[in-house]
């Protein structure tokens, strides 16, 4: 594989004084020394990403790809590793540039979590103050982070991080029998519709293929007008399971030859994802969405996944957070952090919706889709 490909002059230009200054003024003294590299050249990153054992699906070549190829977003990796030697820490963030929302820094755009891969709080502080100093410069309005594991009241202080707990996540402890995670489900939401999708006689398919891609994505048209929001593109989605591979799979239930059902999910080394999904409202009542995350859970056991990670929920979706619980799940907050701490997570998440439902209100099936492609690239 090629070498890292010359990266945007802006992040050579960036005076280390300006690095160590926020440190020091944040009373962390600090002689790293921050390099930047392009997680899509670089062969470095895809074998740290392997051997990190906090790294997940959303830190993978593939997913990274499929944001630069659909969106133009610029994935760059910050580490105090240098050039010859393997990465032993690293952030990886995009660039999203923006003429409607304003140029950022995200660790990830459309991405549920984003840990950095550090050793310590040393190093976190050091990486943190790099890309705060790009904020700084007048290049990026804000700085956005979305680890999955919190971080420190302490360190948010001394990096001046406001702390967003607007959402949660969800898992599903897999390190037990199929029969025990089956009487750990709720009796009437969740095991008596998995005995109804039965006697529907639902059936159940699941691959990557062009066919289930598209009745995946005239489900997910239905539900985003349901929502009175934009799909993304179908690019976006072909993106995925192209670059994705093995570690995707679309998921889709029908009745009598009609798709009433689907979903999107990974994998990656011990944990099974269920990221998008999607239904026909008028067969809610046949158990569809449940059929297919009772087949989902089971494969996830079958490939010797320890966690299925029921995705993101915002805190206020109390119908979303109650339908997770029904199945077991251990919820954990999920917040997310921005730098300058005086950005207002509440304003912008708004501002996003109100532009796309403004949009959604006025638009034909075969404009929404449109939109969406185009939209997207600013909210992410």
């Amino acid at each position: 594989m090629a070498r890292s490909a010359p990266l945007d002059v802006s992040f050579s230009r960036i005076p280390m004084t300006e690095v160590h200054n926020i440190l020091n003024n944040n009373r962390r003294p600090s002689s790293w020394r921050v390099s930047v590299l392009n997680p899509l050249c670089d062969p470095r990153w895809g074998d740290f990403v392997e051997r990190h054992p906090d790294a997940g699906i959303f830190h993978s070549t593939g997913w990274l790809q499929a944001l630069h190829r659909t969106y133009g977003y610029e994935p760059q990796v910050v580490t105090t590793s240098r050039e010859t030697e393997p990465l032993s820490n690293a952030v990886v963030f995009c660039r999203v540039r923006s003429l409607v929302t304003g140029p950022r820094l995200v660790s990830l755009p459309f991405s549920d979590h984003c840990d950095p891969l550090v050793e310590d709080t040393h190093q976190l502080e050091a990486l943190i103050a790099f890309l705060e100093a790009e904020v700084e410069r007048g290049l990026y309005r804000y700085l956005e982070m979305r680890p999955l594991h919190a971080m420190k009241s302490s360190m948010l202080q001394r990096m001046h991080l406001r702390k967003d707990d607007a959402h949660c996540i969800h898992y599903l402890d897999l390190n037990r029998s199929l029969d025990d995670l089956y009487k750990s489900f709720h009796k009437k939401s969740v095991q008596c519709m998995i005995r109804k999708a039965k006697r529907e006689r639902l059936s159940y398919e699941d691959g990557c293929s062009e066919e289930l891609l598209s009745k995946f994505y005239k489900l997910l048209l239905m539900t985003r007008r349901r929502h009175q929001l934009p799909p993304q593109s179908m690019t976006w989605f072909r993106n995925l399971a192209g670059y994705l591979g093995h570690n995707l799979k679309v998921r889709v239930v029908s009745k009598d030859g009609r798709p009433i059902a689907g979903a999107i999910t990974t994998h990656f080394r011990d944990i099974s994802t269920y990221k998008y999904s999607c239904s026909d409202a008028r067969y809610h009542n046949l158990g569809g969405t449940v059929l297919i995350l009772w087949r989902a859970i089971q494969d996830a056991k079958a490939a010797s996944a320890r966690w299925f990670d029921f995705g993101r929920s915002d805190e206020e979706n109390k119908g979303l957070k109650t339908f997770k619980e029904h199945w077991g799940t251990e919820r954990k907050p999920l917040p997310y952090y921005r730098y300058p701490s005086d950005i207002d997570a509440g304003i912008h998440h708004d501002l996003k919706l109100r532009l796309m439902r403004k949009a959604c209100a006025y638009l034909p099936d075969s404009l929404l889709t449109t939109l969406g492609g185009v939209l997207y690239k600013h909210v992410g």
